[in-house]
């Protein structure tokens, strides 16, 4: 297992690469999906922090994947039998989520976590053994990955109430291990592969929202419902997540991941991209319930749960996508303005309409920016 050139022009996402995210979109699915009934079912304490723990354990198991596969990509039969190892444990973690949600209980999304972690340890393993030059880091990764799962197998003997205090305790030690393994030696991460990595996985998390919007207007169809509610909630979602998909997608990425240091700051950023563009999804849901009288949540605390992951999403966008490019006054302002106009649509009679309204105005005003620079 040979590390991958990194200056290697045209490299892209590998078939198994696609595969791979395609299995976690059904771990992502049943997040979004419970999410969506946690919250229309009134369920809010309990909703939003087992949406953070489960998602997290998505995201970081796909994160260890990808950045791992940009470095050693081998292709060779013990790499994929390594990968459809961990897919296997990504749908054992989608299987346990329901349970997550409903009964608190983690075990087998631990389970799923801990299949998914076994595999990446094999892999730093053999990478330590194929590269001496990178073997001081590959063992950092896989010793600190096999501690931090013990801590997570322990996690789940402690009592309920002491969970939840713990967690993000043991999470900020998960996230440390990249940063210790790193310093021993850089692993040779490829910055246009990883780019495009995490644009494929951002369209995997609009893709459940344009699910959700797809919903909304079947359910219409479905049982004649001729509400002008819907059928704005139905078309504010699809033109939000549009804009979140063409804003995204507006500026490179790749040309200022030009260190260890800025990977790290943009890789981990994004756990608030991919988790506010899923939540998004359940937001559109939660308000289809609220216009169809299935939802048990008041208008305001509906409308924030469509209004507040939108408004996250734009700004964690600005901060990790606009403001490294220094495109000037537009993005300077627009992006937080818009996401104060979203947040201010949530005590207003058409929240997700009203949004559709503001992201429209901001793709037009970025095309006109760039335009003027041109």
């Amino acid at each position: 297992m040979t590390p991958r050139d990194t200056t290697e022009e045209n490299r892209s996402a590998t078939p198994l690469e696609l595969f791979f995210d395609l299995c976690f979109v059904v771990s992502v699915a049943s997040v979004s999906a419970e999410l969506h009934h946690a919250l229309s079912g009134d369920h809010v304490s309990t909703a939003i922090p087992s949406y953070v723990a489960a998602f997290f354990a998505i995201w970081w198991a796909w994160m260890g994947f990808t950045w791992f596969a940009s470095a050693y990509d081998t292709d060779d039969v013990p790499y994929r039998l390594a990968v459809l190892v961990t897919i296997t444990g990504a749908l054992v973690l989608a299987a346990g989520v329901r349970r997550a949600f409903e009964e608190r209980d983690y075990a087998l999304v631990t389970a799923g976590y801990t299949i998914m972690r076994l595999a990446q340890i094999s892999q730093w393993l053999r990478a330590g053994h194929s590269h001496p030059d990178g073997r001081p880091a590959a063992h950092r990764f896989a010793l600190g990955l096999a501690c931090v799962q013990t801590l997570w197998l322990l996690w789940l003997a402690v009592p309920h109430d002491w969970r939840l205090p713990l967690f993000p305790v043991i999470a900020a030690l998960d996230l440390a291990v990249p940063v210790l393994a790193e310093r021993a030696h850089p692993t040779p991460w490829h910055a246009h592969h990883i780019a495009e990595r995490y644009g494929l996985f951002t369209m995997i998390v609009l893709g459940e929202s344009v699910l959700a919007a797809t919903t909304a207007v079947r359910t219409a169809v479905d049982e004649d419902l001729g509400d002008a509610p819907l059928y704005a909630v139905a078309a504010g979602g699809l033109v939000t997540v549009f804009a979140m998909w063409w804003l995204y997608f507006a500026k490179p990425a790749a040309r200022f991941l030009a260190s260890t240091r800025a990977g790290f700051v943009w890789g981990y950023g994004h756990y608030l991209v991919f988790g506010s563009a899923a939540a998004v999804g359940a937001g559109i849901a939660v308000n289809v319930d609220l216009v169809t009288h299935h939802s048990e949540l008041s208008e305001t605390v509906a409308a924030a749960s469509f209004t507040l992951p939108v408004a996250l999403y734009l700004l964690t966008l600005w901060l990790l996508h606009l403001r490294p490019h220094h495109v000037g006054h537009w993005s300077t302002a627009s992006f937080p303005a818009a996401a104060l106009a979203i947040l201010a649509g949530t005590f207003t009679g058409a929240p997700v309409a009203l949004t559709g309204a503001v992201m429209i105005a901001l793709v037009i005003a970025g095309f006109a920016a760039a335009r003027r620079a041109a």
